[in-house]
């Protein structure tokens, strides 16, 4: 895939390892402008190495995903594909200093909220905007007498439920945002550090010889997300549709256009941005 991307912006958070790192990599070798988000030294490594911009964002703070939002806004006139690609498993429930389970609030609830900052700029760009999701949606439920996963606790199921809300966003995008496609996938099992703070299982698993052998690279992670910027939305690929392998994916049967609305007007309220 050797598509030219000269002139276009594009935006990966959670982009200074793993499959957003191995993207970044591909993308600047195809002449896009490329932004990385990451929380620690690595970012600006990578960065230097690829020749892109990079900011430390923390997405357990409402307060960092504004202020990032308020950079690009002021940095960058055209912002061509947002990649919301942040995510991780959390062993244990805890709240952010935000007052949200951790779970909720790095993999759906911030991401929400930086699309949401940039709607007008996405609107006027014409943009591609991508979400990183999972298989685990499958396993996932959203239950909204308890989003911020209050009872019984299970590092998985809070994992699955946001996966599969990385789904429901993407849909209500196309929907609500004029003149922007939106998608999300799952990039198979990827041997990367995003169950670091998993607990047991989940990270001996992605950690030890069962992830040496039996996951896949980055680089081979990342193949269905530069796919989806690389190629033309409408003819390709639809919009608000999820896709593996470059083909639609096994969505969990709880996906509808219903209950995407659902959960837009409930993150509204659960990110402090009211009705919109």
């Amino acid at each position: 895939m050797r598509a030219d991307l000269s002139g276009k912006t594009i935006i990966i958070t959670g982009g200074s390892s793993g499959i957003g790192a191995a993207a970044a990599r591909t993308l600047r070798q195809q002449g896009a402008q490329v932004v990385i988000t990451g929380r620690s030294g690595e970012t600006e490594k990578l960065a230097e190495e690829i020749g892109c911009d990079y900011y430390l964002v923390d997405y357990t703070r409402f307060a960092e995903v504004r202020a990032f939002a308020r950079d690009l806004l002021a940095k960058y006139p055209r912002i061509d594909v947002l990649v919301n690609n942040v995510g991780g498993i959390i062993a244990d429930r805890r709240l952010t200093e935000d007052g949200h389970e951790t779970t909720l609030q790095v993999n759906h609830l911030s991401g929400f909220l930086l699309t949401l900052l940039l709607q007008e700029r996405l609107e006027s760009s014409k943009a591609i905007v991508i979400n990183t999701s999972s298989a685990a949606n499958l396993m996932g439920r959203v239950k909204f007498d308890d989003l911020e996963n209050k009872k019984n606790y299970k590092s998985m199921s809070a994992y699955g439920a946001a996966k599969l809300m990385n789904i429901l966003h993407a849909m209500e995008i196309s929907r609500r945002f004029k003149g922007v496609w939106a998608a999300s996938f799952h990039p198979g099992v990827v041997g990367t550090g995003f169950a670091r703070e998993g607990g047991g299982l989940i990270r001996w698993a992605y950690e030890g010889l069962l992830g040496r052998f039996l996951m896949i690279s980055p680089e081979q992670g990342a193949d269905t997300l530069l796919w989806l910027i690389s190629t033309l939305p409408g003819k390709d690929w639809q919009d608000g549709e999820y896709y593996y392998k470059r083909r639609p994916g096994r969505r969990n049967p709880q996906v509808s256009p219903e209950m995407a609305a659902k959960l837009w007007e409930a993150s509204l309220q659960l990110t402090g941005t009211g009705k919109q």
